[in-house]
């Protein structure tokens, strides 16, 4: 699979609006961001840092989570990344020995559910996995209310989900399914599913009309109905769903230490998660955001959430890659 690579290098402007206390700088004045989040995430970091006092410069790699991660432990001591953002525990606890703890100031607003005991990764947002469904392509099969309900035949080679050794959407979701639905009605799943590269071909190849459903969390799927799609939908299963943290870190030997500090404050700044929230449409970790009172999301507590343990998930992660393998699936 080839990685396309892209470079945004970005003079930040000097007002200040942000409720954010970051030093000036002697020299460190530039972070290298290599992040999993899409332009419009990437935008909305960019307009933000734009109106802090003190310019910082940010440099943005863009690929998947397994990708940017191997490419960080790939470069070891002379890696040209600051902070990485973002991916979920089960994906980001394979490599802890690539992150320096900290802990940012801004934590304090966020739930100490999603604070990271070692303080390896701090929670930038809160990730739900959803039913992405394109109505006009249901073609005239009920529309699916539960996980189960997609077990049926008629379904095969209808639903879409991204790799789950490339990307960790695809992970947090099939892991989670693993769990909920047992080992037998998994299997029977696999087979109706198809498998695409890369996260945001799940999200094209639905919106398109490719596929009737995709396997994907919340906040990327909206972006197409506030975009205008009515035709797209967001379930919420009622056998209950998965809830995760997408977490960024600080990268250990990154070359602006100082500044990568300073980026990981910006990314968990209120006024940063409202923006991102109302531009890309991700879930706040802050708890002194109401969700409610800037998009047309359900609150957390209207849904079923099934539980699943983030640190098995690290664990048997190769064991149910390999397995994933070998499942027939549905293309």
């Amino acid at each position: 699979m080839t990685t396309i690579w892209k470079h945004h290098w970005l003079m930040l402007g000097t007002t200040a609006l942000l409720s954010l206390p970051l030093p000036a700088l002697a020299s460190e004045r530039q972070a290298v961001l290599y992040t999993t989040n899409n332009d419009s995430a990437v935008q909305a970091v960019l307009d933000s840092a734009g109106q802090l006092a003190t310019p910082l410069k940010i440099g943005v790699v863009t690929g998947s989570s397994a990708a940017l991660l191997k490419r960080i432990d790939a470069e070891g001591a002379a890696t040209k990344a600051d902070v990485f953002w973002s991916s979920q525990p089960n994906t980001l606890g394979a490599f802890t020995a690539l992150y320096e703890p900290y802990r940012s100031p801004q934590s304090s607003a966020i739930d100490p559910q999603w604070h990271q005991p070692q303080q390896l990764w701090s929670a930038s947002n809160i990730q739900v996995v959803v039913l992405m469904v394109n109505h006009k392509q249901l073609k005239g099969q009920p529309e699916p209310g539960t996980w189960r309900d997609l077990l049926d035949p008629a379904w095969k080679g209808r639903i879409i989900v991204g790799d789950p050794g490339a990307t960790s959407t695809a992970y947090t979701v099939l892991w989670g399914l693993r769990q909920l639905l047992g080992a037998e009605d998994f299997k029977a799943l696999a087979a109706n599913l198809v498998v695409s590269r890369n996260s945001s071909a799940v999200l094209n190849s639905v919106a398109q009309g490719e596929y009737s459903i995709g396997l994907t969390f919340e906040g990327n799927a909206y972006a197409y109905v506030a975009g205008g799609q009515k035709e797209i939908r967001l379930i919420y299963p009622a056998d209950g769903t998965f809830v995760t943290q997408e977490a960024l870190t600080l990268v250990k030997n990154g070359p602006n230490p100082e500044a990568g500090r300073r980026l990981v404050d910006l990314l968990l700044a209120r006024d940063t998660q409202i923006a991102l929230l109302e531009q890309a449409y991700r879930r706040p970790s802050r708890s002194d955001i109401d969700v409610s009172a800037h998009v047309a999301l359900p609150n957390l507590a209207q849904i079923k959430v099934f539980n699943v343990d983030e640190e098995q998930a690290v664990r048997e992660r190769e064991a149910f890659l390999e397995h994933w393998k070998d499942l027939p699936k549905g293309l």
